[in-house]
């Protein structure tokens, strides 16, 4: 767990040009409140001590405005900016170095089947404020996704999704050849 602090100290303050130091970050940003709780609530989900891990990420959500299912598997490096209002579901999945702008939600549409409903989001992504992940989607890395966007299908790498429903804009200078065939899809 203190690594992962650690981690998401040192990439807010290396992305946010608010934060001054490390004791300004670690004692009045949400977003470490917010992780460090939803990494104590991590532990209990995975011992399968479910309402003590439920009971600790509503704990959470009250007093950061965050809410983070603590089923979901977040990575390194995680900014959640200004955080009020933000969603991670219980099967979302988040990369390292993710920055999430407020109002954010990475959830379900309420029409899946299976287990994993929530989206997974590569490493180095974006998400703009307000905007919508919905679905066991796959958004890759170095993605940006555009205020009050929602995503409805996957996201090749380096690519930028804006609109409703969000439409894919391509990052040409970073094509790989294997991505062009992605992207006609889309198209």
């Amino acid at each position: 767990m203190f690594k992962h602090t650690r981690a998401d100290i040192n990439f807010i303050l290396d992305n946010d040009p608010a934060a001054r130091s490390k004791l300004e970050v670690f004692l009045l940003y949400p977003s470490v409140h917010a992780l460090m709780m939803y990494r104590l609530s991590h532990f209990f989900y995975i011992k399968k001590r479910f309402f003590l891990a439920r009971l600790i990420s509503q704990f959470s959500r009250f007093l950061t405005g965050i809410e983070i299912h603590p089923g979901a598997k977040i990575g390194m490096g995680t900014l959640i900016d200004h955080g009020s209002g933000v969603v991670i579901g219980e099967t979302a999945e988040i990369g390292d170095r993710v920055t999430i702008y407020q109002g954010s939600t990475i959830g379900a549409t309420g029409n899946e089947k299976q287990f994993k409903r929530h989206p997974t989001l590569g490493d180095d992504v974006v998400v703009g404020s307000g905007a919508k992940i919905l679905g066991p989607i796959n958004i890759g890395n170095n993605c940006k996704i555009g205020a009050n966007s929602v995503v409805l299908r996957d996201m090749p790498s380096h690519t930028t999704a804006v609109g409703i429903p969000a439409k894919i804009k391509y990052n040409k200078k970073s094509m790989a050849t294997e991505e062009v065939d992605n992207i006609i899809y889309f198209i």
